[in-house]
């Protein structure tokens, strides 16, 4: 970099170089003020003045031939970290191969970290689910992400199912029906994730590898609680769990996959108007015959109906416009 800077005049240089301009594009350093010394060293750093050899004068120069020379070594120094970001993973692959093959602690009984800080819990986050091999299960409540995190999410849903990991997602109905969240699941879900809607109340919760839960504070990540005790996480997966069944499947449209159909939940209850057993209901669905029992029980409380007779009764009403009776 032949020891000139690469970043930006700060606002005294500005100044001190707008000053300049308007004395003749040349100053004395012996008569620059104490105050503007270090605004003069900085414009000299970056190259936007040039010391003349034989005496104290600075001249100004162009800033265009300056701005040229600055993006020319920070793309150099940019292409230079890519190829080291490149290598890195194969420089410590056998590093990386140890940690795999190493012994885990057996004892974590008791163990509840709370991370306080966005950097801290993103880091902490990426530890977990760095060491993860076999299972990532998600409940995601919250508002739509970016379209920037999607993508990155979309990366390392690819890489972890590629290597024979197993991951479960579960929304609710306003994320789904977001632009961005919709084209992520429908990629996501060709990649081999799995993930449903739930319209019900829930809390996020991330669980690795069926030992390591985290709940979440809040949407923007500020805090997290990550804890390792092995009957609380036993207890938080059989929430999950429950809440997966509970929850639909997403079907979808191959023209237009921010559009997906009624979740299982409405399509049992639609088919159940039509007539179907529960079996059969089951085989068109391709659901198991505990899950569309499990959605009729539920369907049979929302409309207080007593016998599945009078659940389909009603249903058929509603769909039909008829009273229910």
């Amino acid at each position: 970099m032949h020891g000139r800077g690469t970043g930006r005049p700060d606002q005294a240089a500005h100044d001190l170089y707008l000053r300049i301009l308007r004395h003749g594009g040349w100053i004395d350093r012996a008569e620059v003020a104490a105050a503007d010394r270090p605004a003069l060293e900085h414009l000299l750093a970056l190259g936007l003045l040039l010391a003349r050899p034989e005496s104290d004068v600075c001249t100004a120069v162009n800033p265009r031939t300056v701005g040229d020379r600055i993006s020319a070594e920070l793309r150099a120094e940019g292409t230079r970290l890519l190829v080291q970001a490149a290598q890195l993973p194969q420089a410590l692959d056998d590093l990386t191969k140890a940690y795999d093959t190493a012994p885990r602690p057996t004892d974590r009984a008791g163990t509840v970290h709370h991370v306080q800080g966005l950097g801290a819990v993103i880091r902490r986050f990426a530890e977990v689910e760095a060491d993860c091999r076999q299972e990532i299960l998600v409940a995601q409540p919250g508002r739509p992400r970016h379209a920037h995190q999607l993508e990155d999410a979309l990366e390392r849903i690819g890489r972890f199912c590629g290597r024979g990991g197993r991951i479960r997602v579960i929304y609710a109905p306003g994320a789904v029906r977001d632009q961005a969240t919709a084209d992520h699941t429908a990629r996501g879900t060709e990649l081999g994730a799995r993930f449903r809607v739930l319209a019900e109340p829930f809390r996020h919760l991330h669980i690795f590898d069926r030992r390591i839960a985290v709940l979440q504070s809040a949407d923007d990540l500020r805090s997290a609680t990550f804890i390792e005790d092995p009957a609380t996480v036993d207890h938080f997966l059989a929430v999950f769990e429950r809440d997966w069944v509970r929850s639909g499947r997403l079907l979808w449209n191959p023209d237009q996959a921010s559009a997906p159909e009624s979740t299982a939940h409405e399509q049992v209850g639609r088919l159940l108007a039509q007539g179907l057993t529960q079996r059969a209901i089951a085989g068109r669905l391709g659901l198991s015959e505990r899950t569309v029992a499990g959605h009729i029980a539920r369907l049979r409380e929302l409309h207080d109906a007593e016998t599945l007779f009078q659940l389909g009764w009603q249903l058929r009403g509603a769909r039909t416009g008829e009273p229910d009776g």
